[in-house]
């Protein structure tokens, strides 16, 4: 399995979720400077501020010139100062996107409320309609800075005005000038305690949002890592998620499909699956535990496959298919049968045997005896020898049979298979059927393949395998035979072999194959396709590995011949200690 990787979540968030919102957080205090809509809220205050200083130009010229130059000559200095810095800040906050920091807030503030202060001046100070506006200018910097911010932007504006009614204008502060100034401040008390609550709600939202996002991400890691397949079909018949396992058990991809309708290509690599989905949808009863046979690669697969329910609150419920590939299993569990079936042919064979062997030696030394008497002919002794012929061969048959009853482990020691694989060698290379066109190529480790087993059993396991590659070999031709003895590793967990330090041993050759509807028989006793075989050879060896708690694959094509793979339990390595050297 893949290492899973996950983010780490920052611990101080400065979140941008979707529409622009933001909450950041001073890095010094950790208090908050930016509402949670800072940047649109700055959007209106830019809009504002030029439609304030172009309204006010526009009255000094076409209005107030008349009357004073002084009116126009401010209004135009504020115009300009507007033209100039506003197209600056917006660059500033809405193009290069930087962060909404104290100073940056405090300094806008600083110029809105000169802008206002000079509006108000020029409309009539104390009696100026346009006064609220400072209502206005207090709400949107009270919103976007912390609670003191908004109260240092609403002094500001205080001050501002009381200068410009007392110092400008030259009129004492009176009651409605002090209810002005009271309606500031209550103005800033409220909406800074409303902005209060909304920043502690948008960063407890925030918070929340990252949690969500770290465990969608680490829900992903583990999906996306689980050799299961994990497949989840909307109410719809719309795929909403499958993890990489599901898109390789099913050969589709989530990209392609998802939030298409995908039941009619489920339903085209596995019509089970489908109705599993379909029963499971329109029944709402999940399925615990079932079988189904998957189309991949042109060959069918069996799948364990279980099915949950997510109701939603309108229409059909979503279903989640939990799938995993069982062909390992289902190979093993058959394995299993075939040693039980072999144990029960065992016992026949050995019964049969004893019971056979003696009768037939009687008749074979009762022929011999007649062959040799006086009254005998030749077509006597023709008859007496091809009873003879036939009684030995039987002979060695039941003597197959009680080697096939007799495979136990009995003595065990330690071996190094290396050595097995030399001695069986030397044996095959003598026997009548390896023949000058047959090539034995040995690749053996170097270092020690050592095991717990019975020498002798080995010693039949691979000289069986040896004899039947060699046997399989195609007369007139050059066949060659490779063997191989090594210590195991990780390659045995793709065979769903788990065997605590194994040990291997490989016969190939490069024969005509076997055909794929025997593969499924070639351990069975008496199962053979060559003649004059007794098909035990096979049997034999599938029984002695069994023995060892070891197994034995084979894989065969035309094309590349026949692998033959034995994996026993080896011995553990030696410990080693501080220095790396073995100890003894």
């Amino acid at each position: 399995m893949e290492a899973s990787t996950t983010k780490p979540v920052p611990d101080k968030p400065v979140a941008q979720p979707r529409g622009g919102r933001g909450v950041e957080l001073d890095r010094r205090s950790g208090a908050a400077v930016a509402a949670p809509r800072g940047p649109e809220i700055l959007r209106w205050v830019y809009t504002a501020r030029l439609g304030l200083a172009g309204g006010v130009f526009a009255a000094a010229v076409f209005t107030w010139s008349l009357a004073s130059a002084t009116l126009t000559l401010t209004a135009t200095l504020a115009l300009v100062v507007t033209l100039i810095h506003t197209p600056i800040s917006y660059w500033h906050t809405h193009v290069r996107r930087r962060r909404l920091g104290p100073s940056f807030l405090y300094f806008q503030a600083m110029l809105d409320v000169l802008l206002v202060t000079v509006v108000v001046d020029l409309t009539g100070g104390r009696g100026s309609v346009v006064a609220p506006l400072y209502i206005l200018l207090i709400s949107a910097y009270t919103l976007m800075l912390p609670l003191r911010g908004g109260f240092l932007v609403t002094s500001m504006a205080c001050l501002a005005y009381i200068a410009d009614v007392v110092w400008a204008q030259g009129t004492a502060v009176d009651t409605v000038v002090a209810l002005q100034l009271a309606i500031f401040v209550s103005v800033a008390i409220v909406v800074g305690f409303i902005s209060t609550k909304l920043r502690e709600t948008g960063a407890e939202l925030t918070s929340v949002e990252h949690a969500l996002e770290q465990l969608r991400l680490d829900t992903g890691d583990i999906l996306g890592n689980i050799p299961t397949a994990v497949l989840t079909i909307d109410g719809d018949g719309r795929l909403a998620y499958a993890n990489p396992a599901a898109e390789q058990l099913l050969g589709i991809t989530a990209g392609e499909w998802l939030d298409r309708r995908v039941m009619d290509e489920l339903g085209r690599r596995s019509s089970s699956l489908r109705a599993a989905l379909d029963r499971t949808r329109k029944y709402r009863i999940p399925v615990a535990s079932a079988e189904i046979q998957v189309r991949r690669d042109g060959e069918d697969i069996p799948v364990g496959i279980s099915t949950a329910v997510l109701e939603r609150r309108e229409g059909p419920p979503s279903v989640t298919a939990i799938m995993r590939d069982i062909s390992d299993r289902v190979r093993m569990e058959k394995l299993k049968q075939q040693t039980e079936r072999l144990e029960a042919v065992a016992e026949l064979s050995a019964s049969l045997a004893h019971e056979i062997r003696n009768p037939l030696a009687s008749i074979s030394s009762s022929v011999q005896q007649l062959e040799l008497g006086e009254n005998a002919d030749d077509d006597d002794r023709l008859l007496s020898h091809l009873i003879q012929k036939e009684s030995d061969r039987l002979s060695r048959l039941l003597s197959d049979f009680i080697d096939f009853a007799r495979v136990r482990v009995e003595r065990t020691k330690e071996l190094d298979l290396r050595d097995v694989v030399n001695h069986a060698i030397r044996f095959v290379q003598q026997h009548p059927s390896c023949r000058e066109q047959i090539e034995i190529r040995v690749s053996l480790e170097e270092q020690p393949v050592l095991f717990e087993g019975d020498e002798d059993l080995m010693h039949r396991v691979v000289t069986n395998l040896l004899l039947n590659a060699v046997q399989a070999a195609p007369a007139g031709r050059k066949t060659r035979v490779d063997v191989e003895a090594r210590n195991g590793d990780g390659d045995l967990a793709t065979e769903g072999i788990d065997i605590l330090h194994p040990v291997i041993l490989c016969v190939s050759d490069d024969g005509p194959g076997i055909e794929e509807s025997d593969l499924k028989r070639i351990f069975d006793p008496f199962f053979t396709k060559r003649r004059g075989g007794s098909g035990l050879g096979l049997a034999i060896v599938h029984r002695a590995v069994r023995e060892h708690r070891g197994t034995v694959l084979v894989a065969s094509s035309p094309q590349t011949g026949t692998r033959f793979t034995v994996c026993l339990p080896g011995k553990a390595p030696a410990p080693t200690d501080a220095a790396g050297e073995k100890r003894s």
